[in-house]
């Protein structure tokens, strides 16, 4: 696994769970919006070593109740499923972020019972897709991977980052529409030194809810994030 940072405590990433989370480097796509740039687009060789992130979970058995694997991209790794057996022989829960690119990864992952709980990164309308992605192609196994989910029985949420530049409230509402009845999240974009392009803007907080209004008219699993 190619773990570049951990968050050594979180209460926010994985519902109702004290938890840690683990960041992977690499993606297989450019969001011009992400908050994790260091990860996607300048990896080198610094890394921190599988043995060294199961060493820091066995220290905190009893203490912790989940890990939380996100990036970059988790379903990229190659041996993301064997390290995810070692986290569950530890006996903690794992969430896994994911942009569901890799259909067929999460339903294996799901299947053997390496994951409690799935949150889904989801873009934009598929007509705007890789415009707001910065890449081309996956929406064919998007869809794949919302309808696995969606039919799986396992908890999960699906979230879209805002942005003024990308996203139009008719496009949300049909967004919550599509991901009906699974609990979706809105959330605000943050500038921060690590976003891709520093030249993006979030909608403010009397529009973000009036987005939120719109939304709940079509699905009352709507909820905002991040304000």
């Amino acid at each position: 696994m190619f773990i570049k940072g951990i968050q050594k405590v979180t209460l926010l990433d994985y519902p109702g769970k004290v938890a840690c989370t683990f960041f992977t480097a690499g993606c297989n796509m450019r969001c011009p919006f992400c908050q994790n740039a260091s990860l996607v687009t300048h990896i080198d060789e610094e890394r921190i070593a599988e043995e060294e992130a199961l060493a820091f979970l066995k220290e905190r058995v009893g203490k912790l109740d989940a890990v939380c694997i996100s990036g970059g991209e988790p379903c990229v790794q190659p041996d993301l499923k064997s390290f995810l057996r070692k986290v569950k022989e530890l006996g903690f829960l794992i969430k896994l972020d994911t942009n569901g690119t890799k259909p067929l990864v999460v339903q294996e992952l799901v299947h053997e019972g390496l994951i409690d709980y799935v949150a889904m990164d989801v873009k934009n309308v598929w007509e705007k897709y890789s415009l707001t992605s910065g890449s081309t192609g996956f929406v064919d196994e998007i869809k794949q991977t919302i309808t696995f989910l969606k039919e799986s029985g396992l908890p999960h949420e699906f979230r879209t980052t805002v942005v003024r530049e990308f996203h139009t409230k008719e496009d949300l509402v049909s967004l919550a529409k599509i991901l009906a009845p699974s609990n979706f999240y809105l959330q605000q974009f943050r500038l921060s030194d690590d976003v891709i392009n520093p030249d993006l803007h979030a909608y403010e907080k009397e529009e973000m809810q009036e987005i939120l209004d719109a939304c709940q008219q079509v699905s009352s699993h709507v909820f905002l994030r991040g304000i």
